[in-house]
């Protein structure tokens, strides 16, 4: 699962000669609390470069209390989760956000992402601790660090940036 996501995450530099060492280079991407790299040039075959940098991608797991059934309080927790991806967009900090089409039978199913454009794990950790499907362990992140195309944007992330 984690390379087809990669598959279609990936966007230029087919090979990892050209890049500069990402934050969690000299550790596991799970403990990384460095900033993120600064944007570097990469080869694009056909295009030029394509200016790279560091990001924070959170897969969301299914948790231990994710149930496929809809109650009252999973329709809450998912309302409260909605809310707070907005909320998140609103800062500028969050770049994409969406789930997985996961059978309703796979309870170990990665259903989401986030990826974030902010400088260390403690403000993932910070961001998404505020997103009431986590807290209740219906979802559970995974942090890991991305490496790929500077500029990236969210849907609606210019008009919270431009006055």
């Amino acid at each position: 699962m984690r390379l087809v996501l990669l598959a279609l995450v990936v966007t230029a530099c087919a090979t990892t000669s050209s890049r500069p060492a990402s934050p969690a280079a000299s550790t596991s991407t799970a403990t990384t609390t460095s900033a993120a790299a600064p944007a570097t040039a990469c080869p694009a075959p056909g295009a030029g470069t394509v200016e790279m940098r560091s990001y924070f991608l959170v897969l969301l797991h299914r948790g231990p209390t994710w149930t496929a059934e809809k109650t009252p309080e999973t329709q809450r927790l998912f309302e409260g989760h909605m809310a707070n991806i907005q909320a998140m967009a609103r800062t500028g900090k969050l770049v994409l956000a969406g789930p997985f089409d996961a059978p309703a039978t796979d309870k170990d199913a990665i259903a989401g992402l986030f990826l974030f454009d902010v400088s260390s794990k403690e403000e993932v950790e910070t961001m998404i601790a505020r997103d009431p499907a986590i807290a209740a362990q219906r979802l559970v992140p995974e942090i890991l660090t991305w490496y790929g195309p500077a500029g990236l944007t969210y849907p609606g992330q210019l008009e919270v940036l431009t006055p």
